[in-house]
């Protein structure tokens, strides 16, 4: 009798701990445990590449069990981003022919685009979920708290954390900061519309005001020089789209108006400006290392580089042997290297040629036609494709770690959810 018992007190355990399993197998293959790792990778994007790096392995890999494979191609079809597969798929072929690159710089050419890898995943994660407005709120409100801290910083500089961050630049840099900031204030143009013509000023006023917030950062605090060509091309496509003819207009002379009276009173928006037509003018004349000088002087050998292999390129991981064996017996501007030509069509061309660069604008139309529709998510998807086009061309911004992740996480997001409320496909 005492065996028996103890026998069952035996079985009950052993059942008790394989419920458990199960629940913990289950809860840990739900899909709000996704949107919790998807809310930790987003809110942390604006302040740590690492806890970004960790939180979407773990987002991909709590998808992966509850995805069906026939929907998963279905929805990578519906939403165009077999492309952005295919251009991880030629960085793992261009390690091929990148015969005079060592394999550590191959694989290092290879890893910026892996997060393309990761996209339908994302895709079919937001594409099923119902919480997607989590991920909203919480990279609005992590832009919000680096806003504050920015601000905060001009003041206090002694509340950056290292000698080599600027005031108003807490972490990471300017270009991100700068990028996070210009995205967040534009799309809430969107939002701040609606809620005008629902009369709920309570709610469009708050908004407009941290709308308003961000422009300012950028305006007097610190400002990437791409910003200036960005943001009014982000502000014009809303005004295009979503405002009457006549307000149009009006808009456009109201900006030009307030660009003005910015550039007045900024002695921040002077100095970018002034120094693009200064540094400019000095390329060629001088051997003086400015920004604008060095990023001309690498799209020239960028070009140079791509004549020489213009329709595979010289393979995945080639850009910082190129320059390396160009400034060799070089002085002055020619003498200077990088692994990055800062501008997203030449370090495609450069890698794999032409065939690159048909990938990458396939998928850039692709996502840009995917976002047609009326609604705030394809207004999402169509500001962040605009954004990194625009911006890739002074940057490889699909390549660089937080503008290439807000376009893959953006652009998944928004196209789940536009195929998720039944956009035609």
């Amino acid at each position: 009798m005492e065996n028996q018992f103890s026998s069952s007190t035996v079985d009950r355990k052993q059942c008790s701990w394989a419920q458990h399993l199960r629940r913990c197998l289950t809860l840990s293959n739900s899909t709000a445990v996704s949107d919790l790792l998807a809310v930790i990778t987003v809110a942390s994007l604006p302040w740590s590449t690492t806890i970004t790096s960790i939180f979407s392995a773990l987002l991909v890999l709590s998808v992966c069990p509850r995805m069906r494979l026939a929907e998963l191609v279905d929805l990578v079809r519906c939403s165009r981003s077999g492309f952005a597969v295919g251009l991880f798929a030629l960085a793992l072929l261009g390690t091929l022919w990148a015969t005079e690159v060592s394999l550590a710089a191959r694989l290092r050419g290879v890893n910026p685009t892996l997060k393309f890898f990761m996209m339908p995943f994302l895709l079919y994660h937001f594409h099923k979920s119902s919480r997607t407005v989590w991920i909203l709120w919480a990279f609005l409100g992590s832009c919000v708290a680096l806003l504050a801290l920015s601000w905060a910083t001009v003041f206090v500089p002694n509340l950056t954390p290292t000698a080599s961050l600027q005031p108003g630049v807490p972490v990471k840099n300017y270009i991100d900061q700068s990028q996070s900031f210009a995205l967040c204030a534009v799309v809430l143009a969107w939002p701040i519309l609606e809620l005008f013509k629902a009369r709920k000023l309570h709610l469009a006023l708050p908004l407009l005001a941290l709308s308003i917030a961000f422009l300012a950062n950028l305006s007097f605090v610190v400002l990437a020089r791409t910003a200036l060509v960005y943001t009014p091309v982000m502000l014009l496509f809303f005004g295009a789209f979503y405002l009457p003819r006549s307000l149009f207009y009006g808009a456009i002379g109201f900006f030009i108006l307030v660009a003005g009276f910015a550039w007045l009173a900024s002695s921040n928006l002077q100095n970018r400006t002034n120094s693009i037509l200064l540094e400019s003018s000095k390329y060629g004349a001088s051997n003086e290392r400015t920004s604008t000088g060095l990023r001309l002087e690498y799209w020239r050998k960028s070009l140079e580089f791509i004549r020489e292999a213009p329709l595979l390129g010289h393979g995945t991981g080639s850009v910082q042997m190129l320059f390396d064996r160009a400034a060799r017996g070089q002085t002055g501007l020619a003498a200077e290297t990088i692994s990055n030509p800062h501008n997203q069509t030449l370090s495609a061309a450069v890698q794999w040629g032409l065939i690159g660069c048909v990938i990458l604008y396939a998928m850039w139309i692709c996502h840009v036609s995917l976002f047609r529709g009326p609604g705030f998510y394809p207004w999402l998807g169509f500001i962040v494709v605009v954004q990194n086009i625009v911006s890739s061309l002074f940057n490889s911004h699909l390549f660089d770690f937080v503008p290439g992740w807000i376009y893959v996480i953006g652009v998944s997001l928004a196209a789940g959810r536009t195929l998720q409320q039944g956009a035609p496909r």
